[in-house]
């Protein structure tokens, strides 16, 4: 089976059988032209300040877009073959590729706002994210279809804050794949410059996060942790995104401690 979980930001297909296939034509168009284009790289550079280098936060730049990105893909594929359907699009009378278009533009973009500041970062987000849209959106579509494509990416970008309530399928998406960030990697800068913040502490716990398809579920999320810090990352920050994300009966999320030198306070967890 693939590991779609690769920290790459490439594009990763989850294919279960040689027929699954989702168009992915305008998907890699579209991300070529994103990933070449010199403001939003600088932004996924600049957004990174506030965050790690101000506040000691965990890692919210470049790094952390494109596991963000490459996840929300994954889910994306194996919630496709589980067949849940994807409303964002299809209430707006786009395509049905348009559907992946839009979860790797609101994964790209969802954290601009912390140029503007950790706190509240996702309602800043949204004007600077749509400057951006108004500008790379014309490329691919016309006049309406652009408007309608805003409107969802925008949507799905302020839905990852849990204040607010995902009301398509891809913005809880996007909501879940930004808590599926979680591991140690994410917490090194830092925690290597002395923070012991308990999210930088139960980061470095998480070893591995892993999709695949569920037996009972479309989805099941496999953490492994080496101690029960790690459990803070998944029944505080995963769970709280996962809740009202409109995928709880379609996401099975399963946490084990991986540590066999000592006693384990906590062995196993289950969303």
């Amino acid at each position: 089976m693939s590991d779609p979980a690769a920290d790459d930001g490439s594009r990763r297909v989850y294919a279960p059988d040689a027929d699954h296939n989702f168009p992915d034509a305008k998907l890699n168009a579209v991300l070529e032209f994103v990933d070449d284009d010199e403001e939003i790289t600088t932004y996924l550079e600049a957004q990174n300040v506030n965050a790690v280098d101000r506040m000691r936060y965990n890692d919210h730049g470049a790094k952390h877009i494109e596991i963000v990105r490459n996840r929300a893909l994954c889910l994306y594929d194996l919630l496709k073959a589980g067949d849940v359907d994807f409303n964002g699009a299809r209430q707006q009378g786009l395509d049905e590729e348009d559907e992946a278009v839009i979860i790797a533009l609101a994964a790209t973009l969802h954290d601009v706002g912390h140029v503007v500041h950790r706190d509240s970062h996702a309602y800043y987000s949204i004007p600077l994210a749509a400057d951006i849209l108004d500008r790379v959106l014309p490329e691919f579509y016309d006049v309406a279809d652009t408007v309608r494509m805003r409107g969802e990416v925008l949507h799905a970008i302020l839905c990852h804050h849990t204040a607010e309530t995902p009301l398509t399928t891809e913005a809880g998406v996007i909501r879940v794949a930004d808590a599926l960030d979680m591991e140690r990697g994410r917490s090194r800068i830092p925690y290597e410059s002395g923070g012991r913040g308990i999210n930088t502490l139960s980061s470095q716990a998480i070893s591995r996060v892993s999709l695949q398809r569920g037996d009972t579920t479309p989805v099941m999320v496999e953490i492994a942790m080496t101690n029960a810090a790690g459990v803070y990352q998944v029944d505080n920050l995963l769970k709280a995104k996962l809740k009202d994300s409109g995928l709880e009966d379609q996401i099975r999320i399963v946490a084990l401690n991986t540590n066999e030198n000592r006693e384990q306070l906590v062995e196993r967890i289950e969303l």
